[in-house]
């Protein structure tokens, strides 16, 4: 079969051990990403298998009318609403899926909580520039980091990810409250954690305020404008989720308005994001480039499903085929 690999922006795959379950195949890896329906129709339409990164590349109806070729689509991990079912499904095109693991999103949660609590990657680069103890050349801006022990950690979506954190916060001596649907509420109650009293008493007594939530059409803009202000100054919010679950430009304008104090995002409405973004500009947001699952054993497990489905697809065995 004839594939293409898209998005692999630090050009690893190939150096996976994975990697070889496509030999015999014919793979072209794209490092980089093309923009428009028309660049990405000329740059695929040769292929019988398309390789997706999680939600990389949408492929949309226009997009998919335009592949003449195309018979099967490999998703790392889960579809998540980046593939138009219906046309691929009027085209015949299979789509396979894969598996996940929650210990990667759940561990770089962790780290981006840590660091932008103390204020680590402000340290740092002011040490760089022989600032000792220095977090900020603003004097409004330099103030002590916080330890975790005692403070309230709020979790919306009590899931695979979600356990994981609060467990980490139960490890560092938080107070642990959950929000969410009442079956997730009522588990994190039976697991030894709180329930938050409601939406309002969540975003109001969480010091740290962490979203773990799928994007569907229930939770797109889930988290207001009145939401975030809320929150406390001083309080820390944090995504690794999607960054459509805030409603578009209300996080941008909380901050600025101080409620919350902080931000660590992992997770953009633009990817990549570009570097004009006032968010990269603010000392008050602690920004990583979409790291959740990026990262070795992740990477062996994702495209070792995804390419053990082209290997069964083209034997005439396809198996996890979502349609």
């Amino acid at each position: 079969m004839k594939i293409a690999i898209l998005d692999d922006y630090q050009d690893s795959v190939r150096h996976l051990d994975c990697y070889s379950l496509l030999d015999g195949h014919e793979v072209k890896i794209f490092t980089n990403g093309a923009r428009g329906v028309g660049q990405l129709a000329i740059r695929l339409a040769s292929f019988d298998a398309l390789v997706l990164i999680r939600e990389r590349t949408v492929l949309s109806r226009q997009l998919l009318e335009k592949l003449p070729n195309l018979k099967l689509i490999a998703q790392t991990g889960k579809v998540s609403g980046h593939i138009d079912l219906a046309t691929a499904a009027a085209r015949g095109i299979t789509i396979v899926e894969g598996v996940g693991d929650p210990t990667a999103p759940a561990e770089l949660t962790w780290t981006l909580i840590m660091a932008a609590m103390r204020k680590l990657p402000q340290y740092v680069n002011n040490l760089k520039d022989g600032l000792w103890q220095i977090a900020s050349m603003s004097p409004a801006r330099n103030t002590l980091g916080t330890a975790l022990k005692g403070r309230t950690l709020g979790i919306w979506g009590y899931g695979r990810i979600g356990q994981m954190i609060a467990a980490y916060g139960k490890a560092f001596g938080m107070d642990v409250m959950v929000w969410g649907r009442p079956a997730s509420c009522e588990a994190a109650v039976r697991d030894g954690y709180r329930a938050a009293s409601s939406r309002q008493a969540f975003f109001s007594e969480a010091d740290v305020l962490t979203l773990h939530l799928r994007l569907n059409d229930a939770t797109r803009g889930i988290v207001t404008a009145d939401d975030l202000a809320q929150m406390k100054p001083q309080a820390l919010f944090v995504n690794t989720s999607r960054a459509e679950l805030v409603a578009t430009d209300a996080l941008l304008a909380a901050l600025e308005q101080g409620r919350p104090g902080f931000a660590a995002l992992d997770v953009f409405e633009s990817e990549p994001l570009p570097p004009t973004s006032p968010l990269l500009r603010m000392e008050n947001v602690l920004a990583s480039p979409h790291l959740g699952y990026v990262e070795k054993d992740s990477y062996e497990l994702y495209f070792g499903s995804a390419f053990q489905n082209i290997v069964d697809y083209a034997n005439g065995t396809p198996k996890n085929v979502l349609q």
